[in-house]
C-alpha cells in the first residue's frame, strides 16, 4: 500500500514549511531574523514529483505492453507519457538535491535551517518509492503475484 510513503513524503515537507513559517532567530544573534525560509521555489520539486507520480500511475499497464490494442500509436503515446512521468519525478529529485546544496548547504546555515532542504529531498525520495509501490501493486494479477515488468 503506497499511502504510508505518500503521507510520510508530504508530511516531512509540510513539517519543514510550518517550522520555517514559525522560525525564531538564531540563539547567538537574537536581534537578526531567521536567515532562510521555505519559499515557493522549495515547493516546485515536490509538485513535479507529485505530477510525475500521478502521470505514471494513471497509465494503463496493458497499453504499455501493447496487449489488446490494435493501434500502435496508442502504445507509443502511453510509453511517451510514461517517460514524461519519470522525467518529472527525476527532475523533482534533481531539483530538491540542487536546492539542498545551493540554498542550504553552501550557505552554511545552522542545522535547524538545513532541515528544510533535507525534508525536501526526503519528500521526493518517498514520492518515488510510493510510485514504485503503487506500480507494483497495480501490476499484480492476483493478491500474491508481484512483477516488476512493464
Amino acid at each position: 500500500m503506497p499511502f504510508p510513503q505518500f503521507t510520510l513524503a508530504n508530511w516531512t515537507f509540510l513539517d519543514a514549511a510550518i517550522l520555517s513559517a514559525h522560525a525564531n532567530p538564531p540563539y547567538e544573534d537574537p536581534q537578526f531574523p531567521p536567515p532562510v525560509h521555505v519559499q515557493f521555489v522549495d515547493w516546485v520539486p515536490g509538485i513535479c514529483s507529485l505530477l510525475g507520480m500521478l502521470i505514471i500511475n494513471l497509465i494503463d499497464k496493458d497499453r504499455i505492453r501493447g496487449d489488446d490494442y490494435g493501434d500502435s500509436m496508442a502504445v507509443w503515446r502511453a510509453r511517451l507519457f510514461l517517460f514524461i512521468g519519470f522525467a518529472f519525478m527525476a527532475g523533482g529529485l534533481a531539483g530538491s538535491v540542487s536546492l539542498l546544496v545551493l540554498k542550504y548547504v553552501m550557505m552554511d546555515y545552522p542545522e535547524q535551517y538545513t532541515y528544510y532542504g533535507y525534508a525536501n529531498v526526503s519528500q521526493n525520495v518517498a514520492l518515488m518509492l510510493s510510485a514504485v509501490v503503487l506500480w507494483i501493486a497495480q501490476s499484480a494479477q492476483t493478491e500474491y503475484d508481484y512483477s516488476l515488468t512493464l
